[in-house]
């Protein structure tokens, strides 16, 4: 079975936490977000990113999205 890429927040979650975390890493970064997923059970998602922009864009998004 071949899992789906993530590439957005709501690509898994409904509702996030009030926090994100942001790593750098030497190529590229990875966003942790938690929150609830389409079953309203607890979940967390790590989105790698290349650029600063997708970082960005994933801090945009999670602006928009209900919070828990």
């Amino acid at each position: 079975m071949v899992k789906k890429l993530i590439k957005k927040i709501s690509d898994k979650l409904t509702k996030i936490n009030d926090s994100l975390t942001i790593n750098l890493f030497d190529n590229g970064y990875m966003v942790e977000v938690s929150g609830r997923d389409a079953n309203d059970d607890w979940t967390q998602v790590k989105i790698s990113c290349n650029t600063l922009e997708d970082v960005n864009t994933l801090i945009k998004e999670a602006n928009e999205i209900d919070k828990v």
